[in-house]
């Protein structure tokens, strides 16, 4: 199960890679086809929908691995149990809130199948593919955080926690409070 899960974690984080990837792309191919005479025309819009799946697709990896901005200032100072009580109780509202933004994802995602949706851009995209990247990236997130709160719950390390006991001294991050 734990090997599947990481799978899970680790091909979301190369899902948004290779977004970030076709971002870059997009972007040169516009810059040389204006050079060239060529007109690049939605380009800018398909380049928004790759932002969309890397921002969304990354968010479980990014966790994961202790990357994501935590305010960890009130943590810093409290100890044993009553550190743990509170890192429970921060999870199973992280949970909430990313149960309800993915629920409301995935029905969305569903209702611009259902209607036949399509991006307002020269090139007509159906709006469920790039937001079915967003509800993919949400519920793999919240995921992650269940796994986390589990951890939690059961007084063994989170994947943050973990990811800050393999990284070395001198490479500590710069934005946790």
């Amino acid at each position: 199960m734990r090997a599947a899960l990481e799978l899970l974690y680790r091909g979301s984080g190369l899902l948004a890679g290779f977004f970030l990837v076709a971002i870059a792309a997009l972007t040169a191919a516009q810059i040389a086809g204006r050079s060239l005479g060529f007109a690049a025309y939605s380009f800018d819009d398909f380049a928004g929908f790759c932002l969309a799946a890397t921002s969304f697709l990354g968010l479980a990896w990014t966790l994961r691995e202790n990357e994501h901005i935590r305010m960890t200032l009130a943590l810093h100072h409290l100890r044993g149990r009553t550190r743990r009580v509170f890192e429970v109780v921060c999870l199973a509202v992280a949970a909430l809130l990313v149960g309800l933004f993915a629920w409301y994802c995935c029905d969305m995602t569903l209702t611009s199948y259902q209607l036949h949706d399509v991006s307002q851009g020269l090139v007509p995209v159906a709006l469920w593919m790039p937001q079915s990247a967003m509800a993919l990236g949400l519920v793999v997130l919240l995921v992650a955080v269940i796994d986390d709160l589990v951890a939690a719950l059961r007084s063994r390390p989170t994947s943050y926690e973990a990811a800050e006991a393999r990284r070395p001294a001198a490479q500590a991050p710069g934005f946790e409070l």
